[in-house]
């Protein structure tokens, strides 16, 4: 494996998405941007969305599909290193929003979903929508992380809903930080890991939306996969390879942990930032793997992967 870097000094990158010319576009959370890195490493703003854009994804119509977490307060370290601390002092509430890449417009699709739990209001707001993975079926999954205020945290979960915007639904929760999900190759289970406990966990699918739950001790209906020990982490966005592995790009030890879909088999990549928030496969063959190092806003490229990556709905 080769790593190279594509661009420096973006602010706080996340959530890359591998284009058809090469180009990544990713976002720039603390820039509120949704952003094009060229192949030779030119930065250019596609839209100026605000609060916190987060994970991104094509959606079938070619607009992209973006989680707004709406919005983090910031600290930067004398070294430069950029991480967010908690909820913004202007936070209003987290949203999905659509944006057409070649106007830059967007327009928010979900704010709010149905409240089915039998207690409090009809619906309930959206706090910080995270990670998101389309289907084949017209529809998409993504996690809520919740926001931190400096005496309490957010619970929240796991959400499908249509790419038409006519309907959203709460399929997992209660989570703790919620965040990176994904499909596994045969699209009958969506993973997701979860930040503070760096857990990963599986929902089984009978179809789109409708999970199988599982019971006791799990919390949230999902089904356990992995828990790895041994060093300081915490789980970020993830991505699929085409083996059906999970990829999940891990904090605090930065670098990316690649697990089974048994959970038996794990390994770890060290990387250069503990920050290492988020991956996408790209290139002729899927085997080049697009990171994001986000505490020093870098963009970087790992050619030669030892396993091709799964080609998402609509890439």
């Amino acid at each position: 494996m080769r790593i190279r870097e594509i661009a420096t000094g973006l602010q706080f990158p996340e959530g890359p998405v591998a284009m058809p010319d090469g180009s990544i576009i990713l976002v720039e959370i603390a820039r509120g941007t949704l952003t094009r890195v060229s192949p030779d490493g030119k930065v250019s703003v596609v839209a100026s969305l605000g609060n916190g854009p987060n994970g991104a994804t094509l959606g079938p119509d070619g607009h992209m599909v973006v989680c707004n977490n709406g919005g983090f307060s910031w600290h930067r370290d004398p070294d430069g290193f950029l991480r967010p601390v908690q909820q913004a002092a202007d936070y209003q509430g987290g949203y999905i929003e659509r944006v057409n890449l070649n106007t830059g417009l967007s327009e928010r699709m979900y704010e709010r979903f149905p409240n089915t739990r039998h207690e409090g209001p009809a619906t309930l707001g959206l706090r910080g929508p995270n990670d998101i993975v389309m289907d084949a079926h017209g529809g998409f999954y993504f996690t809520d992380l919740g926001k931190t205020r400096p005496r309490e945290v957010d619970r929240a979960g796991v959400y499908y809903a249509k790419c038409d915007g006519s309907a959203i639904s709460e399929v997992a929760y209660p989570t703790i930080t919620a965040n990176g999900i994904g499909l596994s190759p045969d699209q009958r289970t969506v993973y997701f890991a979860e930040s503070e406990s760096a857990r990963l966990w599986a929902l089984d699918l009978n179809g789109p939306g409708d999970v199988i739950k599982h019971g006791f001790p799990s919390s949230s209906g999902a089904r356990w996969i992995a828990q790895p020990g041994g060093r300081l982490q915490r789980y970020d966005s993830l991505k699929v390879d085409a083996l059906g592995n999970i990829i999940v790009a891990t904090l605090l030890t930065g670098g990316l942990t690649t697990i089974s879909a048994d959970g038996q088999a794990i390994s770890f990549l060290p990387l250069p930032d503990k920050y290492t928030t988020n991956l996408c496969f790209g290139g002729p063959n899927m085997t080049t793997v697009y990171v994001t190092l986000s505490g020093y806003g870098r963009l970087i490229a790992i050619d030669d992967w030892p396993t091709p990556g799964l080609r998402l709905n609509h890439q």
